[in-house]
């Protein structure tokens, strides 16, 4: 497989770690965002919308990185990551959904100010960060993992890139132990690798 992928990009790092998890060796091809490598003919012939990850299995091209988690696990008969039974199947579609949205407009918005520049009101995807990580906190009460199983699943891994880095967008997770001690939990799996870690937001304070 080949992962076309930027180290900065929470979710490249969502297929990225899920691809280490389950043990599949994978090809990276580090796409150069700043030179405007994500819009070239070649880039955009494999996703239209101009955006990574893009993974490539073949003749299989999938774009979307929790399309990708889904076709990893599905791939791979992984049951464990992305059950079969209905309930607990839309239990983690739910929660994709949450990655794909709140995250995207809470922490992962939050962030795309303070690293890349975004012309974003700050303030306000602060405000929709704290938000979703309410609910999380909330949700994670009794808990070992976000859709309440024995083990994860696709959904933690598709919530914990953008949550680990919340302080780089100014968002501070100190209010939040149930959020910490489970992002503490995904960062101690077996194949664990972390999301790079810039120093800005509150991590500039550190």
């Amino acid at each position: 497989m080949k992962l076309y992928h930027h180290f900065l990009s929470g979710h490249s790092h969502r297929a990225r770690l899920f691809l280490s998890l389950v043990g599949v060796d994978v090809e990276v091809v580090d796409v150069d965002l700043a030179a405007r490598a994500h819009k070239a003919p070649e880039f955009l012939a494999l996703n239209r919308f101009g955006q990574i990850p893009v993974l490539l299995d073949g003749d299989a091209v999938i774009a979307d990185s929790n399309a990708i988690l889904v076709y990893v696990a599905k791939k791979l008969g992984r049951t464990d990551w992305l059950p079969e039974e209905p309930a607990e199947a839309a239990a983690v579609q739910r929660w994709l959904s949450v990655a794909a949205g709140p995250i995207a407009f809470g922490p992962a918005a939050a962030r795309l100010v303070t690293v890349f520049g975004a012309a974003l009101r700050a303030d306000e995807a602060i405000a929709r960060a704290h938000a979703v990580l309410a609910v999380l906190e909330a949700e994670l009460e009794g808990r070992t993992w976000i859709v309440g199983g024995a083990s994860p699943t696709i959904a933690d891994v598709a919530l914990y890139s953008y949550i680990a880095r919340a302080p780089e967008g100014n968002v501070d997770l100190g209010a939040y132990e149930r959020v910490r001690a489970w992002l503490a939990r995904v960062e101690a799996l077996p194949g664990f690798v972390p999301f790079h870690r810039t120093p800005v937001g509150l991590d500039a304070q550190g």
